[in-house]
């Protein structure tokens, strides 16, 4: 699994409803904390946030806009 790093986008994979968030929900690694825990933010179409929370590695899967250099 590729590391999670500063300014990753990455999804939630489960729900968090008492922050409004739910799986599947995209947001940008903006600190790390301590190891395996991550600050996200999840800001709207306009850049504005409207959530931000310190989540678990295994709560997170990083997105990749590119394609991977690995043979078939």
């Amino acid at each position: 699994m590729a590391e999670i790093e500063m300014l990753s986008v990455v999804a939630l994979l489960e729900d968090v409803p008492e922050k409004g968030l739910f799986r599947g929900q995209v947001g940008t690694v903006v600190e790390s904390p301590a190891p395996g825990v991550y600050e996200v933010e999840f800001s709207d179409d306009s850049g504005q946030t409207y959530a931000s929370l310190a989540l678990r590695s295994g709560q997170l899967m990083r997105l990749h806009h590119e394609p991977s250099h690995q043979a078939a």
